[in-house]
C-alpha cells in the first residue's frame, strides 16, 4: 500500500464535544470527511482512528473503516501514528476530522510533493491569507517558507512582521502528508522548545533539522471548532445548493 489516510476522531473536544458526530447539512462530519478522501485518487486505504464507539458506529454503518485507539492517546497525531504502525504503507496522511471542506485538490498535491523528493519528511498545504484579520488571528496558523516552497517557520504570531506595506501572508490549512517511517520516528520524540511555545508539532519537525515542503493550494476552507462554525458551514451549504 502506498498511500493511507487516516482521520482521528475524538469524541470529548472541548469546544463542541460530539463533533465527530455533528450533522454538516445532513450527514455526520466524520461521514462527510470520510466521503470526500474516498474520492481522492491518491489514497488507497481510508481509516478513521477513534476512542468512542458511537464514532466507530457511524462510520461502519456508512461502509467505512475505524479502529479504536486507546483513549489515553494525547492527540489527534498520536491516533494517527497508532494506526500507521499497525498498517504499512509509504506515506500516511493525517486528514483533520474538522474539515468537512477537504478533498481531492487539497490531499493529491501532497503525495506529489513526497513523490517528487525523497528528502521531503512531511508535506503541508500553504494558502494565501486574504483576510487582514486572520494575520493577527491566534488561531491562525501562519507560515514563512524559502523560495523552494521549504518552510522557514510557523507562528500564531504575525509572520512576516507587517513592518511595510505589500506583505504577503500564508497560512496552513488541511491535511498533513507524512512519509511513514518518518512519522512513526516523529511520534516518539519529545516535544521541542518552540513546539511547546507556540503549540505548534510542525516545528518539532523545524528543530531536530529536517524539511518541511510548503504546497501552495488556492482553495480555503472552513474548520469546525465551535457552534458558531457550524452555522457558518451550514450557510455555505445552502449558498452552494441555492
Amino acid at each position: 500500500m502506498k498511500t493511507l489516510a487516516v482521520i482521528p476522531a475524538r469524541y470529548a473536544s472541548t469546544r463542541l464535544p460530539g463533533k465527530p458526530l455533528a450533522m454538516i447539512a445532513g450527514v455526520p462530519l466524520v461521514v462527510r470527511v470520510l466521503d470526500n478522501v474516498n474520492k481522492c485518487a491518491s489514497v488507497d486505504r481510508v481509516i478513521v482512528a477513534t476512542d468512542d464507539e458511537r464514532i466507530a458506529d457511524v462510520v461502519r454503518s456508512h461502509g467505512g473503516e475505524a479502529v479504536m485507539t486507546p483513549p489515553e492517546l494525547p492527540s489527534g497525531g498520536d491516533r494517527v501514528a497508532y494506526v500507521a504502525e499497525r498498517e504499512p504503507s509509504d506515506y500516511v496522511i493525517n486528514i483533520q476530522v474538522d474539515d468537512p471542506l477537504v478533498g481531492a485538490d487539497m490531499i493529491d498535491p501532497l503525495v506529489t510533493a513526497l513523490d517528487a523528493d525523497s528528502s521531503v519528511m512531511l508535506a503541508l498545504l500553504a494558502k494565501r491569507i486574504e483576510r487582514m484579520e486572520e494575520v493577527n488571528a491566534k488561531d491562525t496558523v501562519k507560515m514563512v517558507f524559502d523560495e523552494k516552497g521549504s518552510a522557514l517557520y510557523f507562528s500564531r504570531s504575525p509572520i512576516p512582521y507587517p513592518r511595510c506595506e505589500g506583505g504577503k501572508w500564508f497560512k496552513h490549512i488541511g491535511p498533513y502528508g507524512w512519509r511513514r517511517d518518518f512519522l512513526l520516528d516523529f511520534s516518539k520524540w519529545e516535544q521541542t522548545p518552540l513546539e511547546k511555545t507556540e503549540s505548534l508539532e510542525m516545528l518539532r519537525v523545524l528543530e531536530k533539522g529536517y524539511s518541511i515542503r510548503c504546497v501552495p493550494t488556492e482553495r480555503d476552507t472552513i474548520e469546525i471548532d465551535t457552534p458558531e462554525d457550524l452555522e457558518k458551514i451550514e450557510k455555505y451549504f445552502k449558498s452552494c445548493n441555492s
